[in-house]
C-alpha cells in the first residue's frame, strides 16, 4: 500500500531499469507502488547495489496477487530470484506451489504484533486494514464494523476485490473472523453501501476517494501518515473500529529455481537493516519490520491502536479461503 508524490503519473509505471555496470543481476517481482519514483524501490536499489556491486531489477507486475500468479504460470522456469509483495493472506498458497526455498537467515531482529517463525518468508513491513474516512465529507464516522454494516445504504465505500487484491481479502478475513459463520449474512447487509469494487487499492484510492466519489474507502490505518507527513493535512483519518483491526505482514522470498540464491539471501538480510527499513514509513506507508526507533517518523504517533490483533494462521487462509470466497461472491450476487 503506497502513497505516490505525483499522483497523476501512477499509470505511467515501468520496470526499474538497472544502474549498475557490474556484476550479479537480482530479478525481483513487486508491485507498482514498490517500485515506483515515490515508493521505496529507487532507495532501496541503490543503496543495496552499492552494497552488493550488483544489479537490481524490479519486474513489475499489476498487482500482489499478480506475483503469485505469475510465479505459478512460470514454475522452474521464472526469472524471479525474489518474489516481494506477497503477504500473510497469500503466502502459504504461495509455499503450497514448491517454487520457493528457504532463506536462511536470523530473522530476530523483527519487530511485529505477533511472532514470527517461518523458514521461506521474509517480512519487510506490516500494517492493519482500516476504513480511511474523509473528514469534510464525513464528520462522524462509524465506529465499529457494526455500525458500518447498520449505517443507512446512502453511505457509500470503496472495497476492493479480493481475488486480485490483498486490502481486499484482507477486508473478507476480518469480517469472517469478526462474525465468523455470520460472515455471509453481513456482507449481504454491508453490499448495497458498496459504491464499487475496484480490482486495486490505487484504483479506488486515487481515482475515487481522493477525488470525493465516496466518503470512506477499505485502506490502511497507516495511510493517515501519507496526508499528515507529506500533503500536511488531518482531512483523512482512520476510523478506530471497536472489534478490532485485521493484520496484514506483508513478505519477500527466494525462488528456489534462482541461480543467484546467495545474492537473494543477501537482499532478504538486506531488507532487515535501516538500510532499507528506513524507506518503508513514508514510501510504503506501513509500519517498518524492525524498531527504528527515532527513525520513524513523528506521524506515526497520530495513528489510531486498535483495541485488538485480529489474525488467521497462513495456513488457515489457505485451507479456506477458496470456500470464503464463494461465500462473499455469493452474497454480492444475490
Amino acid at each position: 500500500m503506497h502513497f505516490p508524490a505525483a499522483r497523476f503519473l501512477l499509470a505511467l509505471l515501468l520496470p526499474l531499469a538497472a544502474t549498475a555496470q557490474t556484476g550479479s543481476e537480482l530479478t525481483v517481482y513487486t508491485y507498482p507502488s514498490f517500485a515506483s519514483d515515490w515508493g521505496p524501490g529507487p532507495a532501496v536499489k541503490e543503496a543495496f547495489e552499492q552494497q552488493c556491486s550488483c544489479r537490481v531489477n524490479f519486474v513489475v507486475l499489476e498487482s500482489s496477487g499478480d506475483i503469485l500468479q505469475r510465479l505459478r504460470l512460470e514454475g522452474d522456469s521464472s526469472e524471479a530470484d525474489v518474489v516481494l509483495g506477497l503477504d500473510t493472506g497469500t503466502m502459504d498458497t504461495a509455499r503450497q506451489t514448491g517454487l520457493l526455498t528457504t532463506h536462511q537467515i536470523d530473522t530476530s531482529s523483527l519487530d511485529l504484533p505477533i511472532t514470527w517463525a517461518d523458514n521461506l518468508f521474509v517480512p519487510f513491513d506490516w500494517g492493519y486494514f482500516a476504513f480511511v474516512y474523509d473528514t469534510e465529507q464525513l464528520p462522524n464516522p462509524p465506529v465499529s464494523l457494526e455500525a458500518l454494516i447498520a449505517a443507512p445504504d446512502d453511505l457509500k465505500i470503496i472495497i476492493q476485490d479480493p481475488r486480485t487484491s490483498t486490502p481486499g481479502l484482507g477486508l473478507l478475513l476480518w469480517l469472517r473472523h469478526v462474525y465468523g459463520d455470520q460472515a455471509p449474512a453481513k456482507w449481504t447487509q454491508l453490499k448495497d453501501k458498496i459504491l464499487t469494487t475496484t480490482k486495486s487499492w490505487s484504483d479506488g484510492y486515487f481515482s475515487l476517494f481522493m477525488n470525493g466519489e465516496a466518503p470512506m474507502i477499505l485502506s490502511y490505518s497507516t495511510s493517515p501518515a501519507y496526508h499528515m507527513a507529506i500533503d500536511k493535512t488531518d482531512r483523512y483519518q482512520a476510523a478506530n473500529f471497536a472489534e478490532g483491526h485485521y493484520l496484514q505482514v506483508e513478505v519477500a522470498a527466494l525462488v528456489g529455481s534462482s541461480d543467484q540464491k546467495a545474492l537473494g539471501r543477501e537482499f532478504l538480510r538486506f531488507m532487515l537493516t535501516d538500510g532499507f527499513q528506513r524507506h518503508i514509513p513514508l514510501k510504503n506507508v506501513m509500519y517498518p519490520a524492525i524498531d527504528l526507533g527515532p527513525e520513524l517518523p513523528d506521524v506515526f504517533n497520530k495513528l489510531i491502536t486498535p483495541s485488538k490483533t485480529r489474525y488467521f494462521k497462513p495456513a488457515e487462509v489457505a485451507e479456506n479461503r477458496r470456500d470464503w470466497l464463494d461465500e462473499w461472491l455469493d452474497a454480492m450476487t444475490r
